[in-house]
């Protein structure tokens, strides 16, 4: 029983740091294509549930994205995360990217309820990242 823990454990960390791996380089898309906005990395282990980014745009508003790869219509979220936008429901954002068509998809926080019932199927607020980033921008 000790192995099969082990070589579960094993598969969740190998998993887990691919996951990060494509939100890494998510990241890095947006970054480079939204130049009007300051973003902040925000990488927190002590407040559970705090999205990836905090953007601020030129209008000065403040607002919060979190990031999601995905290869199939499911999201998977953390309790904490589902929280934080219940919480926050107002420039609170979800940006998920679909690996396998490349589409990308905003939604408002104010929807994380429905967006973990429906995954990808929900109409999203934004299609496509330049449709984001015009949002985003004119908040």
């Amino acid at each position: 029983m000790e192995n099969g823990q082990a070589e579960v454990e094993i598969i969740t960390t190998q998993l887990r740091q691919k996951v990060a791996k494509n939100e890494t380089k998510f990241w890095q898309e947006i970054k480079r294509n939204t130049p009007n906005i300051s973003w902040t990395r925000i990488e927190n282990s002590s407040a559970l549930g705090t999205p990836d980014l905090l953007g601020y745009n030129n209008n000065g508003h403040f607002f919060t994205v979190e990031l999601k790869v995905t290869t199939g219509n499911k999201i998977r979220f953390l309790p904490h995360q589902i929280a934080f936008h219940v919480r926050h429901p107002n420039n609170s954002f979800i940006m998920v990217k679909h690996l396998a068509s490349r589409s990308v998809k905003l939604y408002e926080g104010k929807v994380i309820e429905e967006l973990v019932a429906c995954g990808l199927k929900l109409e999203a607020c934004c299609l496509g990242l330049d449709a984001c980033r015009l949002r985003l921008e004119t908040l």
